[in-house]
């Protein structure tokens, strides 16, 4: 990379910044993740040089600007790592029973609490969410983060009674006519909907990318037996539409 942004490299490596670097780095962390979901390693090895590519390029461009290089971030994750897990990096305690996976957890919050205070900043239960997450899955992780600090609902229950009222008030500001409110109360019914994912132990962003998939199969197999007819979907009426539908998902 230091190659390809010196002067005799490339010329359109050269001309990167941080900013245009960004749409890239999420399109690779959006490939890895699709390679995951597919089950195809092989995807998956390439994915991740591409993703780690994109790491070592942002690093190089800053190293440029005086800030840090790529040895500098891995250095600071890897003291991370080490200061994070004292039960595995710290003293040996024979007599210390071995943490549980929610004991783990509930440590790296608390230490993580601590570095803030130490960094003189307010320590924020919501704080470090970023903003360029997905909305559903920062919808999910905001709910996780205020449950660590005690607000939140006890049961899947009450969150699927959380879910019917959101659905209620919609339906009332789409009886009112008012596009404002409409969109307000679809927001909450969203964010109500990724707290039940959480409380079913469900990843909302998987749940959706599977549906998304499920329903991209379904529609091409439709689109397929109207043209295996010689027509075409916009051709047909809503009733034969939904007859073909039903037919694709019996022949599931």
């Amino acid at each position: 990379m230091r190659t390809l942004r010196s002067p005799g490299g490339c010329a359109w490596d050269r001309e990167q910044t941080l900013a245009s670097l960004r749409p890239f780095v999420l399109e690779e962390a959006y490939e890895v993740v699709d390679a995951i979901d597919r089950g195809d390693l092989a995807a998956l090895r390439e994915e991740i040089g591409d993703f780690v590519l994109e790491a070592v390029f942002l690093a190089q461009v800053a190293h440029e600007q005086g800030a840090f290089g790529i040895r500098d971030s891995l250095d600071a994750v890897c003291a991370k790592l080490v200061r994070r897990h004292p039960h595995v990096f710290g003293p040996a305690d024979g007599a210390a029973p071995p943490l549980s996976a929610d004991d783990v957890k509930r440590q790296w919050e608390a230490i993580k609490a601590d570095e803030r205070t130490s960094a003189g900043r307010e320590p924020e239960a919501l704080g470090e969410i970023p903003e360029a997450l997905p909305a559903l899955l920062r919808a999910y992780r905001i709910g996780k983060r205020a449950a660590t600090a005690g607000f939140d609902w006890t049961a899947p229950a009450e969150v699927e009674a959380k879910v019917d009222e959101e659905l209620r008030e919609l339906r009332e500001a789409r009886t009112a006519g008012s596009r404002r409110e409409v969109e307000e109360e679809l927001g909450d019914l969203l964010f109500a909907l990724a707290n039940l994912a959480r409380h079913l132990d469900v990843d909302p962003e998987a749940a959706l990318r599977a549906a998304n998939r499920k329903f991209a199969a379904r529609f091409r197999a439709l689109e397929q037996r109207f043209r295996d007819r010689g027509s075409e979907l916009r051709d047909a009426s809503p009733a034969e539409l939904d007859a073909e539908w039903r037919r694709v998902k019996g022949r599931e």
